[in-house]
């Protein structure tokens, strides 16, 4: 019994010390393979640095405002007779808008017309009466005094009358009416608003420290949220004065909108052009990357033979331009430059280029 036990105990000994030696040595096998293992080159796009023109500027958010648009108010109490508009629809300056009931207005016209043409008639008698010396000098004066009388009465039932019709101020585009044909209405009811969108303001707001950069007739880029809209203009206007709570000046721009999809009241990117400088080290900001320790880009190296392994080089960077960053120093002229696949990268690591992406338009 105890010589069986002695030999289960051997053979289970000797199993257990299989198994260990077989991890150590497997183990050691894969670190000796891994040593002698050579991870292959990390695909990678890069573009070489050249000097370029680099045209800087400031962003800004803005407001379309029309240059002539107005809430069409009614000037006179009474019924809605007719709407003469579709809403959107294109109208002319002196187009008839809205009529008001003004049946007792030309009633009332009427009636000072007709008083008017007897004020003539007795002006005319009494010149003739005097003209032959039966008539009084005295009399021929009031006659002509309610002559004008009769006049300005006519006139201010006349403007009663006009007040009754709106009319174009000038030509735009109509929006959605605000009032029915019937409802009684009092002076001072807005009816619709008209806007002319073949030309537009940009109003936008500039930080008192970029205020020395802005002057009147300085080129600006608008564009919309959603880009729909991209026009250029020019500023017009520069507010004397920094709003002491914000620190901001009010700046004012021209921009055309013939197609007219620019519409009062829109949200917009304005950037603002300054000189052009030559001479400017810029890259994408896809090939910059952000760390802890500050901003660095990938320089590829020549190692032996035609390989190309990646140098991490800091750099400092400056100013932004749409997708490009400028880079100030850490960077020469000819240097190469990996644009992206750099999240695959380490320092010394080796780097082939894929000729297979297009750098101008990513595919």
């Amino acid at each position: 019994m105890f010589k069986r036990l002695f030999i289960a105990v051997i053979v289970l000994g000797l199993i257990a010390g299989g198994i260990v030696w077989f991890k150590y040595f497997r183990d050691g096998m894969i670190a000796q393979y891994m040593a002698g293992a050579v991870p292959p080159p990390v695909p990678v796009t890069a573009l070489t640095v050249e000097p370029a023109s680099w045209e800087p500027g400031f962003e800004a958010v803005g407001t379309a405002i029309s240059a002539r648009g107005v809430d069409l108010a009614i000037e006179s109490s009474g019924l809605v007779q007719s709407i003469d508009f579709a809403p959107n629809a294109a109208v002319t300056e002196g187009q008839v808008l809205l009529q008001i009931d003004d049946e007792a207005e030309r009633a009332g016209l009427a009636a000072g017309e007709a008083a008017l043409s007897l004020a003539r008639a007795e002006a005319a008698r009494a010149q003739t009466l005097t003209s032959r010396g039966v008539g009084a000098a005295n009399t021929v004066e009031t006659a002509q005094a309610q002559v004008e009388s009769a006049l300005a009465q006519v006139a201010q039932l006349q403007a009663g009358l006009n007040a009754k019709q709106s009319r174009a101020p000038f030509a735009g585009v109509v929006g959605i009416p605000r009032v029915e044909v019937g409802q009684y209405v009092v002076p001072g009811t807005v009816y619709a608003t008209l806007q002319d969108l073949q030309q537009m303001y940009v109003d936008f707001t500039v930080p008192e420290q970029q205020l020395s950069l802005v002057a009147p007739d300085q080129v600006i880029s608008v564009t919309t949220e959603v880009g729909a809209f991209t026009a250029e203009g020019r500023i017009i206007a520069i507010e004397p004065q920094v709003d002491p709570n914000s620190r901001l000046a009010k700046v004012r721009a021209e921009v055309s909108n013939p197609s007219g999809k620019l519409l009062p009241g829109q949200f917009l990117r304005v950037r603002v052009a300054l000189p052009v400088e030559e001479g400017v080290i810029a890259l994408p900001q896809t090939a910059i990357v952000a760390s802890l320790y500050g901003s660095y880009a990938y320089v590829l190296r020549k190692g032996e033979g035609d390989a190309l392994t990646a140098a991490q080089v800091f750099v400092q960077t400056g100013r932004r331009n749409g997708g490009q960053i400028e880079v100030i120093s850490g960077l020469s002229a000819g240097d190469q430059v990996v644009t992206s696949g750099q999240n695959r990268l380490s320092n010394g690591a080796a780097v082939v280029i894929d000729e297979s992406v297009d750098l101008t338009t990513g595919e």
